[in-house]
C-alpha cells in the first residue's frame, strides 16, 4: 500500500504539468497564428512557405539591386529590420561577380539568411527581355548571335519585317524571346530553375507575364501567346517544388497564368495604371487574390519633375528624396484602401539600391494593426474612400490624387 500511495503522488504532479504546458502551448500558438481574415469573412490559408505576414507595421516588400557590388552588412540590417520579403533585380552585381547575376543573387541569399533565416529571397528572370546578365542568357547578344545563329529561334521578330526585335533602353542591350516556340518554353523553364537552384533562392519572380492589349507584343495572336505563357508557368511551378514561390508581374488578370502562380505584383509603371477607375478595380482583385490563398506586391514609385515612366532609376534627378517622402502618404493610403492578409507594400522611385531603398521612411514603421473592416467608398459614384485599422484611420481621395493617414 506504501508504494502504491508513492506511485501515485508524483503521478498526480505529472499529470498536472504536462497539462499546464498543452495549455501554455495552445495559448502559445493562439499568440504566433493570428487569425487573417479577407474582405468577404474568410480565413486565409497561407502556404508553409510563404513569409511571415503582420499588420504590425506597413507589410513591406523590397526588390533592387545594384549592377557593381554586394550588399554591405549594414545595409543586410536595413533591409532585414524591415521586411520578410525581397527579390534581387536582374544585374545585381553582375560588375563585380564576372560570372553574371545569378551568382550575385546567391551571394545576397547566404548574407540575408545569416541575419534572418526566415527572409524569403526570390531570383528574378524575365519572360520575354532576354537581359543578358544570367548565365544562360549570356550568349543573346550581337556577338553571341553572330558565332552561334541557331539560338535566333529562341528570339523574337518583327512580324511585319522579319528582323530581331531589339530593346535599346534599359541597362543592356536585348533582344525579345518568342514564347510561341515550344523549344524555346522547355530551355525556359529549365533555365529559371537553374537560377534558383545555383542562387539557393526561396523561390522566383518572373517579369513580363501580363499578356493584355497594353503590354506591347509584337505578336499577331494574344490569346495564343497567354495559352503560351501559362504553360510555361505551369511547367515552372511543377518543376520548382512544393515549397518555392512562384511571383508573376502584372499578371493578375491574366487568366492563364494565374492558378500557376503563388504571387502577384502590380508594378504601376506609369500614370496610365495609376489612374483612379484602375486603382478601384486593384482593389478588387486583391480582395480576389487573398481570397484565393495567394500574395498580393502593391508597388509604386516616387515620381521625378516631369517623369511619368517610374519603371527606370531617377537617383540622379534633383530633389527625388524629398519628393518621395511628399508622395508616400497618397501611394501608402491607396494600398492600406485594398490591403488583404499577404498583401504587400513596396516603395522606391526605381529598381537600383540607391533608388531609395535605403532610405527610412518613418510611417511605414508606425504600429498600424489589424484593419476593422472593409474599405468605404463615401458616395456610391465618388472617388473617396476610407478605411479603418486599429491604429490608423486612412482617407484617399483618387480623383484629386490627395489622401491623409491618421495615425492613433
Amino acid at each position: 500500500m506504501k508504494n502504491n500511495i508513492l506511485f501515485k503522488i508524483p503521478s498526480v504532479k505529472i499529470l498536472s504539468t504536462i497539462f499546464c504546458m498543452i495549455a501554455v502551448s495552445l495559448c502559445a500558438y493562439g499568440q504566433q497564428q493570428p487569425s487573417l481574415l479577407t474582405s468577404d469573412g474568410s480565413s486565409f490559408n497561407a502556404q508553409s512557405y510563404f513569409p511571415k505576414f503582420s499588420w504590425e507595421t506597413t507589410p513591406m516588400y523590397y526588390h533592387f539591386g545594384d549592377i557593381d557590388r554586394v550588399l554591405e552588412p549594414e545595409e543586410i540590417q536595413f533591409i532585414s529590420d524591415r521586411t520578410d520579403f525581397i527579390c534581387m533585380e536582374k544585374s545585381h552585381a553582375y560588375n563585380l561577380l564576372g560570372d553574371h547575376k545569378v551568382l550575385g543573387t546567391k551571394h545576397e541569399v547566404e548574407a540575408f539568411h545569416e541575419v534572418k533565416p526566415e527572409i524569403k529571397v526570390l531570383f528574378y528572370y524575365n519572360s520575354y527581355v532576354a537581359w543578358p546578365f544570367p548565365r544562360f542568357n549570356k550568349e543573346f547578344t550581337p556577338d553571341g548571335i553572330a558565332k552561334n545563329e541557331e539560338l535566333t529561334k529562341f528570339l523574337a521578330r518583327d512580324p511585319k519585317t522579319g528582323k530581331l526585335l531589339e530593346k535599346t533602353r534599359g541597362p543592356a542591350f536585348s533582344y525579345y524571346f518568342d514564347a510561341l516556340n515550344p523549344e524555346f518554353r522547355e530551355w525556359w523553364v529549365a533555365s529559371a530553375i537553374e537560377g534558383v537552384k545555383i542562387s539557393g533562392a526561396d523561390g522566383i519572380f518572373i517579369d513580363r507575364m501580363n499578356v493584355d492589349e497594353n503590354a506591347d507584343y509584337h505578336v499577331d495572336d494574344i490569346a495564343e501567346l497567354a495559352k503560351a505563357k501559362g504553360e510555361m508557368m505551369a511547367a515552372l511551378k511543377e518543376q520548382l517544388g512544393p515549397d518555392k514561390i512562384l511571383i508573376g508581374n502584372n499578371a493578375a488578370r491574366t487568366k492563364e497564368v494565374f492558378p500557376h502562380c503563388d504571387a502577384f505584383m502590380f508594378e504601376h509603371y506609369n500614370a496610365t495604371v495609376t489612374n483612379k477607375e484602375n486603382l478601384l478595380k486593384e482593389w478588387g482583385d486583391m480582395a480576389r487574390i487573398a481570397e484565393a490563398g495567394k500574395i498580393s506586391i502593391y508597388r509604386f514609385g516616387a515620381k521625378g519633375k516631369g517623369k511619368n515612366d517610374i519603371t527606370t532609376g531617377a537617383t540622379k534627378t534633383d530633389g527625388i528624396e524629398k519628393r518621395s517622402h511628399d508622395q508616400l502618404e497618397f501611394h501608402q493610403a491607396c494600398y492600406l484602401i485594398g490591403a488583404q492578409p499577404y498583401s504587400y507594400f513596396q516603395w522606391n522611385w526605381g529598381w537600383n539600391l540607391e533608388d531609395g531603398n535605403l532610405v527610412d521612411y518613418p510611417s511605414l514603421q508606425k504600429p498600424l494593426g489589424k484593419p476593422t473592416g472593409v474599405f468605404k467608398r463615401v458616395k456610391p459614384d465618388g472617388w473617396i474612400f476610407t478605411r479603418e485599422f486599429e491604429h490608423a484611420s486612412v482617407w484617399v481621395d483618387t480623383e484629386a490624387r490627395k489622401a491623409k493617414i491618421t495615425w492613433h
